[in-house]
C-alpha cells in the first residue's frame, strides 16, 4: 500500500467493488474512490451497525465514506468509520443480467488497479457506466463495450484498431470484410499478413484453450474505434447490430483477460446469464 499513514483521516466518494466477511461481525471492503484510487478498509461491526452502514454495503453502491488510519498498529487496515449512501443503483442489483455485467466491470477494476493510486478518470468511467445501466436508456451490452474499450485506453493497453499493424494499411483500404485481432499483441492484422505469420493455420476460438485471436468485421472495428473517443454524453447515438455486439463481446472479453493474465469468475456468470436469455 502506498498510503502515508502519518496523514490525517479522510473522506471521499467511493464505489463498492467487493466485500468479504471477516469474523462474526466485520467486513473487509474494497472501494474505488475518487481521490485515493482502490482501497481496502475494515468495516468493524458492519453486520450489526444499522446507524453507520445502513443501505451502504451493497455491491456497486456509491457512498461518501469517512475513514481513519490506524493510530497504533501502522500495519493494520484503514478503518471505515461512516458511510452516506449517495446512489444504490437499485435497478442494477434487482436485475440479474445487469448485475452480471456490473460484476464483470468491478472485477476488472479490482484485479487491474494498484491499491492507493488515484485513478479519477477510471472512477468517473465506472460511475458513468453504472449510472447509464441504472437509467436503462441504452442496452447494457453496448454500455459494456463502451466501458471495456475506454478502460483499456485509460489503463494504457488500448488495442490498435485502425490499421493492419503488420503492413500499416488502413482498414478501409484492406480488401477484406474481416480482419484478424491478435490478443497477445493487441493489434489488427489483415488476412494477407495473417497468412504470412507463423502458426497462421492454427484454429482459434473466442474463449479458453489456446486461442490467440479472433476474426472481426471491419464494421465492428470501426464502431469500437469510434466509441473509444466519443463523448460519453453522445453514447445514446451508438447503434450496434446484434452481430457487431457479439463480435465486440468476443474481442474485448477475450483480450482483457488475456492481457491481464487471468480469467474472471464474473465472466462465467455473465456467459450463463446470456445463454439463458
Amino acid at each position: 500500500m502506498v498510503f502515508d499513514k502519518n496523514m490525517g483521516d479522510f473522506s471521499t466518494d467511493a464505489i463498492l467493488l467487493r466485500k468479504v466477511e471477516y469474523g462474526d461481525h466485520d467486513l473487509i471492503i474494497t472501494f474505488l474512490t475518487r481521490d485515493k484510487g482502490k482501497i481496502c478498509v475494515m468495516a468493524k461491526n458492519a453486520k450489526k451497525s444499522v446507524r453507520r452502514f445502513s443501505g451502504a454495503m451493497d455491491l456497486f453502491s456509491v457512498n461518501h465514506i469517512q475513514c481513519a488510519f490506524p493510530k497504533k498498529n501502522r500495519d493494520a487496515m484503514i478503518n471505515l468509520c461512516q458511510t452516506v449512501l449517495e446512489n444504490g443503483f437499485s435497478h442494477i442489483r434487482y436485475d440479474v443480467v445487469n448485475t452480471a455485467y456490473a460484476s464483470y466491470w468491478t472485477e476488472i477494476v479490482t484485479q487491474w488497479l494498484e491499491e492507493g493510486k488515484a485513478q479519477p478518470d477510471i472512477f468517473e468511467l465506472l460511475y458513468t457506466a453504472l449510472e447509464m445501466v441504472d437509467d436503462g436508456f441504452i442496452r447494457t451490452e453496448v454500455i459494456s463495450l463502451l466501458f471495456q474499450i475506454r478502460f483499456m485506453r485509460l489503463s494504457g493497453f488500448s488495442p490498435g484498431l485502425d490499421q493492419c499493424d503488420a503492413c500499416c494499411t488502413g482498414i478501409e483500404a484492406i480488401d477484406s470484410a474481416r480482419l484478424w485481432f491478435d490478443f497477445k499483441a493487441g493489434r489488427v492484422v489483415c488476412p494477407q499478413c495473417k497468412g504470412n505469420m507463423p502458426g497462421s493455420q492454427e484454429p482459434a476460438g473466442p474463449f479458453g484453450g489456446r486461442a490467440q485471436g479472433c476474426w472481426v468485421s471491419k464494421g465492428t472495428l470501426k464502431q469500437l474505434s469510434w466509441i473509444n473517443t466519443v463523448e460519453m454524453a453522445r453514447a445514446d447515438r451508438i447503434k450496434f447490430s446484434p452481430i457487431a455486439i457479439k463480435e465486440g463481446e468476443i474481442l474485448l472479453e477475450s483480450f482483457i483477460p488475456f492481457h491481464i493474465g487471468r480469467h474472471f469468475n464474473s465472466l462465467n456468470f455473465l456467459y450463463k446469464m446470456r445463454s439463458e436469455i
